[in-house]
């Protein structure tokens, strides 16, 4: 692991971190953690992305072992444009969406740039419960690899990335992990705020700010529920949403799946802490931020060492903030977009 800080101006990368300088109403970590998902932002940002939206076409990919998820392919040529040399697959965190403002802003600017896009959900987020009979965990990793297979495979001439957000950018680096035993032809990945050690973070939500823990509970709950009505001859989760503690939630759901003997098991097997992604060949980035309300940044000293992993330490942005505007790309677009090296 290259471990760049903002602090160190010595280093191109740094120095080119160096450029996030929000104003000063935007440099509240809570802040730039809400804004961009409040929805008083859809609007404005559906204009944004509207040719992103314009060439979405919807497709259920086929992952291996009968499963399916949904996602949306942005062509540059649905708009008549020429080709585009590059693919970025897009990944949103927990109990977000392909539609998420954050991905749509991203998307955006990569489509923008010339790329093409792919905006994967993962299993039952977005409208996407009725694929699958067993629910979301976040151990599922190789159905996500299955699925960049076949998004690779559907665009076999562009150059390959992958890009994501929280969760997301935990997956993104997990796949490119495992992209070169996997037969993928990942050649970046970049992770903005990723979940490094999921216990850490589960106690942040647990003891930390009611808002956020509130937040996470009702999505949950709102997928459970869903879940439960598509399904009613699988689930019963009565007791789950009975719960507000998201430990207690998960406590009882690995109860009643007994997929895992505990767990601190579950919560290990998404870490990457580690030697995890010490073996990582994919050139990797991964954005931190040190005021994030809920991705303790201590947690990157427990990061494999390897040399394709840079990762860039930013003194505020909150969690998947690092906004300069209210209605313009962030500066963790532009960044993320340049890390892609998308955007030449």
């Amino acid at each position: 692991m290259n471990e760049r800080t903002l602090l160190d101006p010595t280093t191109a990368l740094a120095t080119a971190a160096m450029t996030f300088a929000p104003p000063r109403w935007l440099t509240n970590a809570h802040l730039q953690s809400i804004l961009p998902s409040l929805k008083l932002r859809r609007p404005l940002l559906s204009m944004r992305a509207r040719d992103l939206l314009a060439a979405s076409r919807m497709h259920v990919v086929e992952c291996g072992d009968g499963v399916r998820l949904l996602g949306y392919h942005s062509t540059q040529t649905a708009l008549g444009r020429p080709e585009a040399r590059d693919l970025v697959i897009l990944l949103h965190g927990w109990e977000g969406s392909a539609d998420s403002l954050y991905v749509l802003s991203l998307g955006a600017y990569l489509f923008g740039l010339g790329c093409d896009v792919f905006r994967l959900n993962f299993r039952d987020h977005g409208p996407s419960h009725h694929l699958n009979r067993e629910i979301f965990h976040s151990c599922r990793l190789d159905e996500i690899i299955g699925a960049v297979r076949s998004i690779e495979q559907r665009a076999s001439n562009r150059r390959s990335t992958i890009a994501g957000f929280s969760l997301g950018g935990n997956f993104a680096l997990r796949v490119a992990a495992r992209a070169p035993s996997a037969g993928l032809n990942l050649e970046r990945a970049v992770a903005v705020c990723p979940v490094l050690r999921p216990h850490s973070t589960m106690e942040v939500l647990e003891k930390g700010s009611f808002i956020y823990r509130q937040y996470f509970v009702s999505k949950w709950k709102r997928s459970l529920r869903l879940k439960q009505r598509l399904f009613p001859d699988l689930y019963d989760f009565k007791e789950v949403l009975a719960q507000k503690s998201l430990l207690r939630m998960t406590e009882l759901l690995i109860e009643y799946f007994n997929e895992f003997p505990s767990v601190d098991a579950y919560l290990d097997g998404y870490a990457i802490v580690g030697d995890v992604l010490s073996r990582l060949e994919v050139p990797s980035y991964a954005l931190l931020s040190l005021d994030d309300p809920i991705i303790p940044a201590h947690d990157v000293e427990h990061l494999a060492r390897n040399r394709n992993l840079d990762v860039l330490k930013i003194p505020y942005g909150g969690h998947c903030g690092f906004m300069d505007g209210f209605n313009r790309e962030s500066w963790a677009d532009r960044k993320v977009a340049s890390l892609l090296g998308v955007a030449t």
